[in-house]
């Protein structure tokens, strides 16, 4: 992974961002093609009681395929997502989040996301169209993310 900045706006992201206080704080690592995270549902992230909200793990592995896009050297956005509830996601619980490119038809990738707890147990799945950034939007986005007209990953 490129070395951000301090002043990165990514550090202020929902999904992975350090300094953002309410978000999920995911501190991605890119293996091979796939990324993979680890993090924590506060109290704050809760739905039910004791469980947190649905839209919680949505968000965790809509992050997760967008780091996967990184992995294969691609800026892209969320077109569509279809999320599978395997069991509730514990809050104040570690769990892990993975996901993956399975399919890269040019301006269209697909991909695919899973969170799991620290013992193997399946509790979401996702699958996901991204749409390809245009050249210069691409641009664009690396200067503002990382200063230079570097790749992500």
């Amino acid at each position: 992974m490129t070395q951000e900045p301090d002043d990165s706006p990514r550090h202020d992201c929902f999904g992975c961002g350090v300094r953002n206080s309410e978000g999920l704080q995911i501190r991605f690592e890119v293996v091979g093609l796939k990324a993979c995270g680890r993090f924590v549902a506060r109290q704050s992230h809760q739905g039910y009681p004791g469980v947190a909200h649905g839209g919680i793990a949505a968000a965790a592995m809509d992050e997760a395929m967008g780091w996967a896009m990184y992995a294969v050297g691609a800026w892209a956005m969320t077109a569509r997502m279809e999320v599978k509830y395997r069991s509730p996601l514990p809050l104040d619980e570690e769990v892990f989040v993975s996901a993956q490119v399975v399919r890269d038809r040019g301006r269209r990738l697909e991909a695919e996301a899973e969170i799991r707890s620290l013992s193997g147990e399946l509790l979401a799945q996702a699958a996901g169209l991204f749409l390809r950034l245009p050249d210069e939007r691409t641009r664009e986005l690396q200067q503002f993310f990382l200063g230079s007209d570097q790749r992500p990953a």
